[in-house]
């Protein structure tokens, strides 16, 4: 069922499943749960885990002189822009990645891969796992603020049928500036042949994320907001199983970290109905709450 999460199941129709993510401020790889290379990944199951963030204070040194980074997220629905993958069920996702040191002070350039895993329902297929195989490359200038990531997904679908034809990959283009009162994220991904044979498939993407430092509880709870929403573009959107050949998905939530967990509920949505939706609840609106901790 990708269609963003409607994927649509491999029924008579063709079937049509993140990331936010980014490079979430403190999470590392962190579950790539995060906003597709945006700017931090929240345990709201809105995976596009494509850029395993640079690592902070918790990152495992690695041989070379890079680091080692890892996560987990628990979440009431593992939703993929905008569409649940887990028939509004819950996920378990983890994620693992590595980072090397930057070229030079003059060339802030590092490298990375990863991988990042969900489980997935998509019913009469034989689908169990969806696991994703990332690498790209970071720029970071301007002391850390602004940053670039250019990077390569294979999702892989384990347990589905051949000739479903499910797998696929993904390059993307993930552009971020923090402006330190707010940080802006925008990215957009390309897909020669997408999920379900479904053909070039093109997500454009815009984030904000704004720190709330005046809320204080100690030093150990901070809260943050962010806003974010995409468009998906689908050339064979049938195969895909949505009626038109793009659709809109959006989120706007609170993630507080607690101890070095990330507490974190967002309302999401698309402009799918139920009908545009193989007749399923999977791109309503909802909110979705999760946990999740970066290692």
């Amino acid at each position: 069922m990708h269609v963003a999460g409607i994927r649509p199941q491999p029924t008579k129709q063709a079937l049509g499943v993140v990331v936010l993510l980014k490079k979430v401020a403190t999470l590392g790889f962190a579950l790539f749960a995060i906003c597709a290379s945006g700017s931090s990944a929240y345990a709201q199951g809105t995976p596009d885990p494509a850029t395993p963030p640079a690592p902070e204070k918790e990152a495992w040194k690695a041989p070379f002189g890079g680091n080692f980074t890892a996560g987990f997220a628990f979440l009431n629905d593992y939703s993929y822009r905008g569409i649940s993958q887990t028939q509004r069920q819950v996920a378990v996702q983890v994620g693992v990645g590595y980072e090397t040191p930057t070229v030079s002070e003059a060339l802030p350039l590092s490298a990375y891969v990863g991988a990042w895993g969900s489980n997935v329902n998509f019913p009469d297929t034989g689908t169990v796992a969806e696991i994703d195989l990332l690498a790209g490359f970071k720029l970071k200038t301007m002391q850390d603020k602004l940053t670039f990531d250019l990077g390569y997904i294979r999702y892989n679908y384990l347990g589905a049928p051949s000739d479903l034809f499910f797998d696929f990959n993904e390059f993307g283009l993930v552009v971020g500036y923090d402006f330190g009162v707010a940080e802006l994220s925008a990215a957009v991904r390309y897909s020669p042949n997408f999920f379900a044979n479904s053909g070039i498939a093109w997500y454009k993407w815009a984030q904000v994320t704004v720190p709330l430092p005046f809320i204080k509880v100690n030093e150990n709870v901070a809260f943050k907001v962010f806003g974010n929403i995409g468009n998906q573009y689908v050339e064979r959107f049938t195969n895909y199983g949505i009626p038109n050949d793009n659709y809109w998905d959006w989120q706007a939530g609170v993630v507080v970290n607690v101890y070095g967990f990330d507490l974190s509920a967002a309302y999401t949505g698309t402009n799918l109905s139920v009908q545009d939706c193989l007749g399923t609840q999977n791109c309503a609106s909802r909110v979705i709450i999760g946990i999740s901790k970066a290692f």
